[in-house]
């Protein structure tokens, strides 16, 4: 597997690329008496309109081909019981908690292993990428690593998912559940691993090439991670969350991506999700104030067509609506007085 470009390690790139040329009909399109998307200077309806509607029309059929559907389960995969475990492990069920959204000294400590140790599970399970691979054997590995470290796997039995990571292969948003589909040369895959260690949870993604990877989704990629930095770069004390997304849709909306909506980052701590909500849009209602020792999670899902999307009959796999492609990039972090830590990396 090759490597993404820029690394979700890497500081805020002060020299980002500008906008591409079109390869496709914009999101957007005109009305017809509107001047046409491709720079002509003629009205859409007379120059772009009839090839875009046959464009459209047959790239919907392609799509619908190579949709992605969900494969065999395997059995849930036991914790050993010296294990420390989150509340929700027996019973499915977070217990309801107003925790608070900073953290103390002794709190940081904790939540330094956590994170670090989902730092490495992600670079050595994004190291196991490549074609031929099922998404279940990607979870076998995530949960034996994390149990080998000493911690739990977030994601085991919360709210009753069945797996110990989230995988989200092409137009799968989120929530992705490891299965026997075998990666294929070409696809994208998401990796969400959060380690559940000394009674705190350290969260993070990335997004992966399964092989020789198409153009559109290299870019797709690169610039979700570049949007992953532009969001940690607006991290300062003393400004308001809405910031976070405003850095993040200006610079998606410049290649023509959809912001994924329905899911947002969030508080994390000794509490998986807490309250505190992080918007990869820009929502003005979003007002709530950086706090120097917050931690929360960053992790834009962007798409090549529309934000929209539907869920799967599992209640869990979320997909864009058109099943265009859709790509992500995670962090937790701290506000500090100066900007932001970056929990989820290794040294």
């Amino acid at each position: 597997m090759k490597g993404l470009e820029p690394s979700v390690d890497s500081p805020v790139n002060a020299n980002l690329p500008s906008a591409p040329t079109l390869r496709r009909p914009p999101n957007k399109l005109p009305r017809p008496n509107e001047t046409c998307w491709c720079g002509s200077g003629k009205k859409y309806k007379k120059c772009h309109e009839e090839l875009d509607v046959e464009f459209l029309k047959a790239e919907k059929v392609q799509l619908e081909a190579k949709r992605i559907r969900p494969g065999r389960l395997s059995a849930i995969r036991p914790v050993p019981s010296f294990i420390a475990k989150p509340d929700y492990a027996l019973t499915g069920t977070p217990s309801r908690s107003n925790a608070r959204l900073v953290r103390t000294d002794e709190e940081m400590v904790r939540m330094r292993r956590a994170c670090r140790a989902a730092a490495q599970v992600l670079r050595e399970a994004g190291a196991m990428v490549r074609p031929g691979l099922t998404t279940d054997q990607v979870d076998a590995f995530v949960h034996g690593r994390t149990v080998a470290l000493g911690g739990y796997p977030s994601p085991l039995n919360y709210r009753g998912f069945p797996k110990s990571v989230c995988t989200s292969v092409n137009e799968v948003i989120c929530h992705g559940i490891p299965d026997d589909r075998v990666l294929e040369n070409g696809d994208i895959v998401n990796l969400d691993v959060t380690v559940y260690l000394d009674g705190m949870h350290g969260d993070t993604n990335a997004t992966f090439l399964v092989g020789d990877v198409d153009e559109d989704s290299r870019q797709l990629v690169q610039v979700t991670g570049e949007c992953l930095t532009l969001g940690i770069g607006a991290v300062r004390p003393g400004r308001p969350i809405s910031d976070i997304g405003r850095a993040i849709e200006t610079y998606a909306e410049r290649f023509g991506y959809g912001v994924v909506r329905s899911y947002c980052g969030h508080g994390i701590g000794d509490v998986f999700h807490a309250n505190l909500q992080i918007p990869h849009y820009f929502d003005a209602r979003s007002t709530t104030k950086m706090e120097v020792g917050m931690t929360f999670t960053i992790e834009p899902m962007i798409a090549l067509g529309t934000w929209e999307e539907s869920t799967w009959d599992d209640d869990w796999t979320a997909v864009t609506k058109d099943l265009k492609r859709t790509a992500q990039f995670e962090h937790t972090i701290l506000v500090t007085e100066t900007g932001c830590e970056i929990l989820t990396q290794e040294p």
